[in-house]
């Protein structure tokens, strides 16, 4: 559940609880409402979103409530300027998407830029894991939030952005206990973990329930889509791995998970510097590098998967290679042809 409170003044029980907050020296009031309802009042075409009670917010970690426009009167405002590249219609349509992220180094970004294009009405989070020090070069976080839960970690500035938005946390990660719970109800997973095990054992439960999956890898802009909702026979990784269960996985040292995380990421299709790197790991790098700008690219490809599966557009499975770097050094552009030219 998350953490932060969102109430309504207009309720007795919750406004005695607003009035103790406000009365609490040690916490922090925000509160722009002439601003935010002008702003609403200039959208086009008018709204009536300003005769919605505003409500307040109460953000523990923060030690601040903030108060802001209604439901309604939030999402038009803060959506306006999506249109009309998401339609209204289509905007209201994907507040009934549900999607779950595991994994919330890559997935913080995925999960964040949903939330930012408002392409989701329900995330689940998905990590054990805290974020340390050596995460801020791609997890688009901050100090203050050193040896907190990745996932908590995403859910609060989640909440800072959309505090309506509903999102679950699973600061457990997702094991065979606790996937079932996971998965139950969701449209679409974005996979984006570092364990073997993990990455089979989502895909092989999404297939058995119709979810598809999404994952991104960032070097070379890999965006693999899985189609199990279309095709409930389709081999997890597109077959690169056969028929493997967890089970097959479970007793295999790291040199042999290794090997089959290599082949999952097809080495003749690696990037020359991560081919250069990957016999350094363990030796010269502590692990296998991965950048920020990477990390941002793979949360806007998700997210123009997530919108056109939420759109009902052509999304087959397959991998697909969105290689920034290639096309800034070569200047070429596929509908255009080389520069100059």
């Amino acid at each position: 559940m998350s953490e932060h409170s969102v109430f309504d003044p207009s309720e007795r029980e919750q406004d005695s609880v607003v009035r103790a907050l406000l009365d609490d020296p040690h916490v922090d009031v925000v509160d722009t409402t002439d601003e935010q309802l002008a702003s609403l009042r200039r959208l086009l075409p008018t709204t009536a979103g300003d005769s919605e009670e505003m409500r307040w917010v109460h953000y523990p970690w923060r030690r601040t409530v903030v108060r802001v426009l209604g439901p309604r009167g939030f999402d038009q405002l803060r959506l306006d300027r999506n249109r009309n590249k998401i339609t209204s219609e289509e905007q209201a349509r994907f507040r009934d998407l549900r999607v779950g992220v595991v994994g919330l180094s890559v997935g913080h970004a995925v999960a964040h830029t949903l939330a930012l294009e408002g392409l989701c009405g329900e995330l689940r989070l998905a990590d054990f894991d805290e974020l340390d020090l050596s995460n801020l070069n791609r997890v688009p976080s901050s100090v203050f939030d050193l040896g907190v839960n990745k996932a908590v970690v995403a859910a609060r500035r989640i909440a800072e952005l959309d505090p309506y938005l509903r999102v679950q946390v699973f600061p457990d990660g997702v094991n065979a206990a606790t996937l079932d719970g996971f998965l139950d109800g969701l449209d679409l997973v974005v996979e984006e973990c570092d364990s073997i095990d993990t990455k089979l054992l989502v895909r092989q439960h999404a297939r058995a329930r119709g979810i598809p999956v999404v994952m991104e890898t960032s070097d070379g802009g890999v965006l693999d889509v899985e189609r199990f909702d279309l095709e409930p026979d389709r081999p997890v990784f597109h077959g690169l791995l056969g028929e493997m269960e967890t089970a097959d996985v479970a007793d295999m040292t790291v040199e042999q998970k290794s090997t089959i995380a290599a082949t999952l990421l097809e080495p003749t299709k690696l990037t020359p510097r991560m081919i250069a790197s990957v016999p350094e790991i363990g030796r010269t790098l502590s692990t296998w590098p991965q950048l920020g700008g990477d990390v941002a690219l793979g949360g806007a490809a998700v997210t123009a998967a997530v919108r056109a599966f939420g759109r009902g557009e052509p999304l087959p499975s397959g991998r697909r290679r969105i290689d920034l770097d290639s096309l800034v050094r070569t200047g070429v552009d596929p509908t255009v042809g080389p520069a100059g030219g």
